[in-house]
């Protein structure tokens, strides 16, 4: 858009850490008399819940294990994305890193990013409801209602966000029905909502390291000539954008009717 191309990745990296989030759930299942019997981590997929509910349906029948889909399981997946105008910021903010160019140093920045909303679902399947239990309650005790993650948005500036994600809602569904062979899936559909950003396209520029100001009493015809000339110039001379720096100013003053001409960079 606007002749230029950019992809800082900034959605997806957000979508791997809220997956992250999520891919270390343990169930154990123990005996009666308390003793762990199986303990095993549940495997997290991005998918959407419509691939899940097919894939059961498609191997419903208890009787034909062969091919069946394991229980539990989990999936997600980002259902949408909203502009969030209450935390828009001053649009002209700058971040900016210097690094080393073909011809010495240059500055590379970004302006201030837009604020948007990601909604992600998390869809957790289990045969029981025991299960579906020992899941959820790994997961809400987190989110109080949020739970803040770091995203780094831009690598190449070190741009990195704190981004609440916050916990919506909860819904539970028991998709059992038909006969004793038939396979029940206990269903956590669980609704959050990242407050992101999502930056522009990077830019860069040259380091100034001289910046001159000729002063004039008159513009009037004949052509006026400067009088006066301020020079401002980092202090050390050799120091760079990321350096710890001062300035000195130069001001001089002329009486020889001549004007600057930035072609020749000299006193015509």
């Amino acid at each position: 858009m606007f002749g230029s191309h950019f992809y800082n990745e900034g959605i997806r990296r957000l979508t791997i850490g809220f997956g992250q989030l999520f891919n270390n759930i343990i169930v154990q299942n123990k005996s009666s008399t308390g003793a762990v019997t199986k303990r095993y981590r549940v495997p997290l997929a991005y998918a959407p819940k419509e691939k899940f509910l097919v894939r059961l349906d498609e191997q419903a029948n208890l009787n034909n294990r062969e091919f069946a889909i394991t229980l539990p399981r989990m999936g997600f997946e980002m259902t949408g994305l909203s502009y969030d105008s209450s935390r828009k910021l001053n649009k002209m903010q700058k971040f900016k890193q210097v690094k080393a160019g073909e011809n010495g140093k240059v500055m590379d920045y970004n302006y201030t990013p837009v604020p948007y909303n990601v909604n992600y679902t998390l869809n957790i399947f289990t045969a029981t409801a025991e299960n579906g239990l020992i899941i959820v309650e790994q997961i809400l005790p987190f989110f109080q209602p949020d739970y803040t993650v770091t995203v780094n948005m831009v690598p190449d500036l070190n741009i990195k966000r704190d981004v609440p994600i916050v916990l919506n809602s909860v819904n539970y569904e028991d998709s059992y029905d038909g006969t004793f062979t038939n396979r029940r899936a206990v269903i956590y559909t669980l609704s959050f909502t990242a407050k992101t950003y999502l930056f522009g396209p990077m830019n860069n520029q040259g380091v100034i390291k001289e910046v001159q100001s000729d002063i004039y009493t008159s513009t009037e015809k004949p052509p006026a000539t400067r009088e006066e000339r301020i020079i401002v110039s980092p202090n050390p001379a050799n120091a760079d954008a990321d350096d710890d720096f001062g300035f000195t100013t130069q001001i001089l003053n002329f009486a020889d009717g001549k004007n600057y001409n930035p072609s020749t960079d000299t006193d015509e």
